[in-house]
């Protein structure tokens, strides 16, 4: 099958951001009196949108209380927003992917649970030299994913079947994702997931370096 638009997650697939998210977390934590965490265990946070990841950061017995969640969201919030490029950069061999689908006429998006406001930011400061055509982030109007509701309205807006679309993503929410929109779902491993999680949700093609995609899906 040709496929036709590549539907890219952001964060574990376009761009490393652990350690900026990790940073911004543990600073609103410590803000507030709370444990921070070790770099590393951000990867099984990220992915549901900044509420979870947050959630996820407190302390069980905090998680509930959303007068906390609330609190250390906002810090989160103010704090990311003023340094959330500060250690995050593109994946190795993402720029030379993005070129070759753009040679090539293959349509790209974004589809995230990063809130829209953040994503924008990023595809203004690291990926402003490509042109995707639809860029969704979570936003309240949006369910997150694994909801297909964004993939399937980037679908719509492109005027491409889904089954004609790759999901492009790095944890068992996006294979979901892709899963329930009809999309082609590919894993990719260098991000904050492992191929066994990717695997069980519905992966059917797992990557370790981005150009691999062009070997295994005819775009």
């Amino acid at each position: 099958m040709n496929y036709g638009a590549v539907v890219f997650d952001l964060d574990g697939t376009l761009i490393d951001s652990l350690e900026d998210l990790a940073d911004a977390v543990n600073q609103a934590l410590d803000m507030n009196g709370l444990p921070t965490h070790a770099t590393g265990c951000f990867k099984y946070f990220i992915g549901n949108g900044a509420r979870t990841m947050v959630s996820r950061a407190l302390p069980e017995n905090k998680r509930n209380d959303e007068a906390i969640v609330e609190k250390c969201l906002d810090d989160f919030n103010i704090i990311y927003s003023r340094a959330f490029n500060v250690k995050t950069k593109l994946y190795e061999g993402i720029p030379e992917l993005l070129d070759e689908l753009s040679e090539r006429g293959v349509k790209k998006t974004i589809l995230t649970n990063k809130p829209h406001l953040f994503t924008e930011k990023y595809v203004d400061d690291l990926l402003a030299d490509w042109n995707f055509e639809v860029v969704i982030g979570h936003t309240d109007e949006i369910p997150r994913k694994p909801d297909p509701w964004g993939a399937l309205r980037i679908s719509s807006e492109l005027g491409i079947d889904s089954s004609q679309m790759v999901y492009l993503g790095d944890s068992g929410v996006d294979m979901l994702t892709a899963v329930g929109a009809g999309m082609l779902p590919v894993g990719v491993l260098w991000g904050f997931r492992t191929s066994d999680e990717l695997r069980k949700n519905g992966a059917e093609h797992l990557i370790e370096t981005p150009m691999e995609l062009l070997s295994i899906v005819n775009l």
